[in-house]
C-alpha cells in the first residue's frame, strides 16, 4: 500500500511540475510575441508619424506625427532592449497589415490624408492601450515594460481622439 501511495505521489508531483514547465512556456512565448508585436507596431508608428509630418495638412496632425514618431522611437529603443534580455531576435520593420495600411495613407493627401491617419491611430491604440494593460500585469520584462509606455499609449490615444474630433468639425464626417 505504502508503495502505491509513493508512486502515486511522485506521479501527481511530476504532472504537476510537468503542468507548471507547459505554462512557463506558454507565458514565455506569449511574451515574445507581445515584444514582436510591440517593435512591428512602434516601426509602423514611426513611418506613419514621418508621414504626417510631411503630407498633412491640419498642423495638429503634423503635431502629432511628430509626437509619434519621437515617442514611438523611444518606445522601440526600450522594446529593442527587452527582446535582447529576452533573447528575441527582433523584428526589423512594421508588419504587412501596417505596410499596407502605409501604402494606403501613401496616396492620401490633404483632408482625406489627415482623417485616415487619425482614424488608425485611433485604431490602433485603442488595440495596443488593451494589449498593453494586459501585458502590464505580467512580472517579466515584457510587464515592465508596458507598465512604463501604457500611460504614453494612453496620451496618444487621447490625443488623436481629440484630433479625431476636431476633423469632423472642420471638414465633415465624410
Amino acid at each position: 500500500m505504502k508503495i502505491l501511495l509513493t508512486i502515486g505521489l511522485a506521479a501527481a508531483v511530476a504532472l504537476g511540475a510537468s503542468s507548471a514547465f507547459a505554462q512557463d512556456k506558454k507565458a514565455e512565448k506569449a511574451s515574445t510575441d507581445f515584444i514582436k508585436t510591440a517593435i512591428q507596431h512602434n516601426y509602423a508608428e514611426i513611418d506613419a508619424g514621418q508621414m504626417a509630418q510631411e503630407k498633412g495638412k491640419n498642423p495638429a496632425v503634423k503635431e502629432f506625427g511628430a509626437m509619434m514618431a519621437k515617442d514611438h522611437g523611444e518606445a522601440n529603443a526600450k522594446a529593442q532592449s527587452v527582446a535582447s534580455q529576452l533573447n528575441v531576435d527582433p523584428p526589423k520593420s512594421a508588419d504587412m497589415m501596417h505596410k499596407a495600411s502605409s501604402l494606403k495613407l501613401k496616396a492620401m493627401s490633404g483632408d482625406s490624408f489627415d482623417r485616415s491617419y487619425i482614424n488608425d491611430m485611433v485604431k490602433d491604440h485603442e488595440a495596443d492601450v488593451k494589449k498593453y494593460r494586459q501585458q502590464s500585469a505580467k512580472s517579466d520584462p515584457t510587464g515592465a515594460m508596458a507598465k512604463e509606455l501604457l500611460p504614453v499609449l494612453e496620451k496618444h490615444l487621447a490625443e488623436a481622439k481629440k484630433i479625431q474630433g476636431e476633423l469632423k468639425q472642420t471638414t465633415g464626417s465624410r
